[in-house]
């Protein structure tokens, strides 16, 4: 992951009440005196060209015109888009203040935001010299800063082949995809089955695309500033809870009109001392952000589930926009001031932000759910939010108005599904509640990052639960989705239908053909490949990232490992259990399995 460097100041992200800070941080940013500091992109880009990450790289440093490849070796100990700050050995020679250098070095991923990781040679100026001591030998530091801020220079370089490439073969798989349902027509009286799904289905996918295509945020009104209290519920979280209530505090949002609320469910771990801990700190050394009166915290007597932890926060909150926040999800600093925006609209009443992967470097499963969660959103929510009708507000980031949650809290909170608890599917129960007499949208601008599965079995049983919860609120949904916009229907009773009927389709194209007929699926493989190129490419033309390639490795995992749980689901969806943490249903369920182990057991022993 990549890890910023600390600030000093606990809130430097928050509105300075006092206006002791009156400018925002413009390294890079010479003679931009001009713009306002009030614009949202403007500040947007400041920021991100100001944020130090912590480095552990090779870097080259040689005087300007020097030979190309000399120079003196060190190792970066921080970086921005702006400049290194590297440490060398002190008898390597020294650099001056003001000098110009060559500077070479390759940015591993991690270290900096995805698409940054990249080779660069670059001119710089020294800006900053001086001595260091660690572990008993001293280093000699050099500060250098960029001739042009890496966002510049990787767009003109690798940004810009990456954005040509995607673009061009996005265009290429698209009229590739409808030359072969053009053969669909052709050959549909041999199998209307097979050949009307194959229609349906690509028509799906490149509405989706083309409709995602066409999304633009809701632009930020710096006179919209409504009151916003974001709900934290928290059960064993205790590894990431503190950097949650940070993210959450540290927002570039008026003091007086963002509370922070954080409910523990009665963790039995160590989240609640930790949630008091991270709360004490922030009233200690953020007192004059009046955190001692909107950062507070709220423990159920009893272990309630999340949907009971939500439903206490909502009822303390002070504020009439309600924001969840999962408690291992982390807001970017201008998240807030994004994602209220289309409440303008007196009829919005949900919205979803974007929900990145955090620790998207561990290994191959987390990059594959990278490419994932992008396309999802910037994709699957953009193209349903063209619609006003998002049929799921990600538990990560999504802001409701609070009239309607505590309207629908009872049914929420009581809510079963063939007798069964719905303890699961929050997000899109509630989604359905507000999606009957409100519009849902979706603010790609409003930005958090997740902790996501690292481990192959937490991986499967988590996408097994999101399966199962799917298919319930799909059925809730089919009883008032016909009152939206009538391309939406369409749109959601589509979706339904192929993943339903995907295993069907899949099993009759790589088996069944193959064995009756002898003919190989070069067709449907074919079909697949321009499935998974899409993916790839969309991810490619709007992240630059490397990890671009993982989108053909999950449309390949998905096919033969994830789309065979969709039978499973269908006769287990009734399931209340979790199955990757500890709550009341999974231990019911656990006891229930010893006890039948131990009835098996002394039935089938013998009497002495």
């Amino acid at each position: 992951m990549a890890v910023p460097r600390e600030d000093r100041r606990t809130l430097s992200n928050v509105p300075d009440p006092e206006a002791i800070r009156t400018k925002p941080d413009r390294r890079g940013q010479r003679g931009a005196d001009d713009v306002s500091a009030g614009d949202a992109d403007y500040l947007s880009r400041i920021r991100m060209l100001s944020l130090r990450y912590m480095a552990d790289f090779d870097v080259t440093v040689a005087a300007k015109g020097g030979k190309r490849r000399s120079g003196i070796k060190g190792r970066a100990v921080d970086i921005s888009s702006t400049g290194i700050l590297a440490a060398f050995e002190p008898d390597v020679g020294a650099f001056r203040v003001g000098d110009r250098v060559d500077i070479r070095f390759r940015i591993p991923p991690g270290t900096m935001p995805e698409g940054f990781e990249s080779a660069v040679r670059t001119s710089a100026t020294a800006v900053r010299v001086f001595s260091q001591e660690r572990d008993g030998k001293e280093r000699h530091m050099l500060a250098f800063e960029f001739e042009k801020p890496l966002t510049e220079y990787l767009k003109r370089r690798r940004w810009g082949y990456s954005v040509y490439l995607a673009s061009t073969m996005l265009f290429f798989a698209a009229g590739f995809v409808m030359l072969m349902r053009a053969e669909s027509v052709i050959y549909f009286k041999y199998n209307y089955f097979l050949y009307l799904y194959s229609l349906i289905a690509a028509a799906f996918l490149l509405s989706r695309y083309f409709f995602g295509a066409l999304y633009r945020n809701v632009p930020v009104n710096p006179d919209y500033t409504p009151g916003v209290s974001i709900i934290i519920p928290c059960f064993n979280e205790e590894e990431w809870i503190h950097r949650t209530i940070l993210s959450c505090v540290n927002q570039d949002y008026p003091v007086d009109k963002l509370e922070v609320i954080v409910v523990d469910d009665r963790s039995t771990d160590r989240s609640a001392e930790r949630i008091r801990e991270v709360i004490e700190m922030v009233h200690r050394e953020a007192e004059r952000y009046a955190t001692r009166e909107r950062v507070k915290m709220h423990v159920l007597p009893v272990n309630g589930g999340k949907r009971a932890a939500l439903v206490k926060g909502v009822e303390m909150a002070k504020h009439d926009l309600v924001v969840f926040v999962d408690s291992d999800s982390f807001l970017d600093p201008t998240a807030i001031k994004h994602l209220v925006q289309p409440f303008q609209d007196p009829k919005m009443g949900g919205v979803a932000g974007r929900t990145d992967v955090e620790n998207k470097y561990t290994n191959s499963i987390t990059k594959l759910q990278t490419v994932r969660y992008y396309v999802a959103f910037r994709i699957m929510k953009a193209a349903e939010s063209w619609f006003d009708s998002v049929t799921c507000l990600s538990g990560p980031l999504s802001c409701y108005r609070k009239e309607l949650i505590l309207q629908h809290a009872d049914a929420w909170l009581k809510q079963k599904f063939l007798g069964q608890p719905a303890t699961f599917g929050d997000d899109r129960s509630m989604t359905n509640f507000i999606l009957r007499t409100h519009r849902t949208g979706y603010q790609d601008s409003a930005i958090c990052s997740t902790i996501v599965p690292s481990k192959m079995s937490v991986f499967l049983k988590q996408q097994m639960r999101w399966k199962r919860s799917w298919l319930r609120e799909s059925l809730r949904a089919c009883t008032f989705i016909w009152r939206k916009e009538p391309f939406m229907m369409l749109f959601f009773l589509i979706g339904l239908i192929v993943p339903i009927a995907a295993p069907v389709i899949v099993l009759y194209n790589l088996l069944y053909v193959p064995i009756m007929y002898g003919v190989f699926p070069g067709t449907f493989l074919m079909g697949l490949l321009m499935m998974a190129l899409l993916m790839s490419l969309a991810h490619l033309f709007f992240r630059k990232s490397r990890l671009w390639i993982f989108g053909f490795v999950f449309c390949v995992f998905y096919e033969f490992v994830l789309l065979w749980q969709m039978p499973v689901a269908w006769v287990t969806f009734w399931k209340s259990t979790w199955g990757t943490r500890e709550t009341p249903q999974d231990v019911e369920a656990r006891n229930k399995k010893a006890a039948r182990k131990r009835k098996g057991k002394d039935h089938f022993e013998l009497p002495s």
